[in-house]
């Protein structure tokens, strides 16, 4: 029998938080969509090299490696959320380490599973004021992966602009993770893509989740334990530089102008791997 090896890099959204595995741990979309790409699920052999909280540094100096002693077919890259949740934020890094992996892996042959992510300003309601840097910082991250992925014939999944996205049900608790009826949505519309370009040979993951909700009860001691501590450390770093950026959006008279000016550094960014002599990935077709 073939194996199908597929690698999985990124951060906790790929680690699979908020959908608990029947056996402890986490399970998420990666699990759910690998057990569907072919007819026998022991035909797939699926790394999960995602990690909570990695950066897209990490995961092309940590994650990406790993990936590629795997030689994976398929390889899932969905990272840049946590870049935006920091005060170090830099979109010319975020794009260089994106463009790095995906370079990398398509040298390989590797297919190339990537997806433009919502907006965590969006998914935790914040107000206006702190609402709009975090947005303009995710609309930057989502052009340089847009960008990328046509670059590399990459299977891109538009999960920032999914209908389930305004759904509650398709949250966990601390509104930042999908729950399992929100991972199963994701696999299913990478399912739906890599199936329409003959890669997944085997069912589609079911919409409906298998585990009954987490009870109002466990919601809330997640929230005063686990959740309190990740808001903490969000705190620590993101929450003065957001006041600093609301503190800018409240001088500029023309929110226009901020926007203006990202998306002229988001274009000197990819300009600035857009070089093709440079990349002997470039070009190559991942997906026939």
């Amino acid at each position: 029998m073939t194996l199908l090896r597929v690698a999985a890099l990124g951060d906790s959204l790929t680690e699979g938080l908020g959908d608990p595995a029947p056996g402890g741990g986490w399970r998420g979309w990666a699990a759910l969509l690998a057990a569907g790409l072919a007819p026998l699920a022991e035909a797939v052999d699926l790394h999960n090299l995602a990690v909570s909280g990695a950066r897209a540094a990490d995961v092309a100096r940590i994650q990406l490696p790993t990936a590629l002693a795997h030689r994976p077919h398929l390889a899932s890259v969905l990272v840049g959320a946590n870049d935006t949740l920091r005060a170090s934020y830099d979109i010319d890094a975020v794009t260089a380490d994106l463009d790095a992996v995906m370079a990398e892996l398509s040298a390989g042959g590797t297919v190339l599973l990537t997806a433009c992510l919502p907006d965590p300003g969006r998914l935790l309601r914040l107000p206006g004021p702190l609402a709009r840097p975090l947005a303009r910082r995710m609309r930057s991250v989502n052009e340089v992966v847009h960008a990328l992925s046509e670059r590399y014939a990459a299977v891109h999944v538009h999960a920032a602009e999914a209908d389930w996205i305004d759904d509650p049900r398709m949250w966990s608790v601390d509104r930042l993770h999908p729950s399992e009826r929100g991972h199963r949505a994701l696999a299913r519309e990478f399912h739906t893509v890599l199936a329409a370009h003959g890669t997944a040979a085997g069912p589609a993951p079911t919409p409906e989740p298998e585990s009954a909700a987490p009870s109002r009860a466990a919601q809330t001691w997640w929230m005063a334990t686990k959740g309190t501590r990740w808001v903490a450390e969000r705190c620590t770093d993101l929450l003065p530089d957001l006041l600093r950026l609301a503190a800018a959006e409240a001088r500029q008279h023309d929110p226009r102008a901020l926007d203006l000016a990202a998306a002229r550094r988001t274009a000197a960014a990819l300009a600035a791997v857009s070089d093709s002599d440079s990349n002997p990935a470039r070009g190559l077709r991942a997906v026939s």
